[in-house]
């Protein structure tokens, strides 16, 4: 597939060249392997301070994709460039300054904070592992990263449980940012949440963004969200990316029949397609 790229600068904070991911699969004593093929040669560049949304169903790759952005998975083939320098991606050759680079947040707070430690201790710990601050140092970071996702210093001494959906969304994003990441990974961040929890959440992004500097991949397959947060989307299906462009672009003319299929079967929020909606299910009953 040819690399499908948007207008950057000259080093791009991320560039995805042709990444590959392949997974053997077991089908029994006498039979072959079956390569399943996850990913399938993407490529893209984003800019330094951007949002990238990548979109699909559930099995497109775009989660594949996701991990193989934060180091959790090896791709099979292709290369990652942070800030023009190419990831060696191989275990036990992923460097801590590569890492506190990418984090990622998960669309299941819950299932990623341990429930047995404090907020405080949750948050402390990148920073117990990976730097020399002291015990004080690490504490007033956290509360001010609280602070600054919408929570209270006294929220430090605190279990997950005692938490909402939203307020623990909160803390597994200030939990992304104790390393001063430059690139978050937001695997389907808010579709766990209530809408009105949405619509914060997505607040609270745009304003960490800015005041960070922070470049985002945003996977979703809600494409209100995406239009709501995106400067450049992407669309893939069956492993492969088949549209790229800015939201505008994209959102205005898709070019794919794919995409033109996600966004007729994406139910209009104005009132008037609501009210045909509803006039077309009464006329029908």
């Amino acid at each position: 597939m040819s690399e499908m790229t948007n207008p950057t600068a000259a080093v791009p904070m991320l560039e995805v060249r042709n990444i590959r991911q392949d997974y053997r699969v077991p089908q029994g004593l006498f039979k072959a392997e079956k390569i399943v093929h996850a990913v399938k040669g993407v490529s893209f560049k984003l800019e330094t301070g951007k949002t990238l949304a990548i979109v699909g169903e559930s099995g497109c790759g775009k989660s594949t994709l996701a991990r193989i952005l934060t180091f959790i998975d090896e791709p099979t083939a292709g290369e990652l460039l942070i800030d023009g320098k190419i990831v060696d991606t191989r275990p036990g050759h992923l460097t801590a300054e590569m890492r506190r680079k990418v984090q990622i947040v998960f669309q299941n707070p819950y299932g990623s904070l341990n429930p047995r430690q404090k907020i405080g201790d949750v948050l402390g710990e990148p920073l117990a592992i990976n730097t020399k601050m002291s015990v004080a140092e690490r504490r007033e970071r956290a509360t001010d990263m609280l602070v600054k996702v919408g929570l209270a210093p006294e929220h430090y001494n605190r279990y997950p449980h005692m938490f909402s959906g939203g307020q623990r969304q909160r803390i597994a994003i200030a939990r992304a940012l104790m390393m001063n990441p430059k690139l978050l990974v937001l695997d389907e961040p808010v579709s766990a949440l209530d809408l009105s929890v949405q619509a914060q959440v997505l607040n609270l992004l745009a304003d960490l963004q800015e005041e960070f500097g922070l470049t985002y991949v945003f996977i979703s397959h809600d494409l209100s969200v995406v239009k709501h947060i995106a400067d450049e989307v992407m669309v893939m299906y069956y492993g492969e990316a088949v549209e790229y462009g800015t939201r505008e672009a994209v959102f205005s003319a898709p070019s794919h029949d794919y995409t033109r299929t996600l966004f007729a079967a994406t139910p209009r929020a104005d009132v008037e397609s609501i009210r045909a909606r509803v006039a077309k299910k009464r006329a029908s009953a």
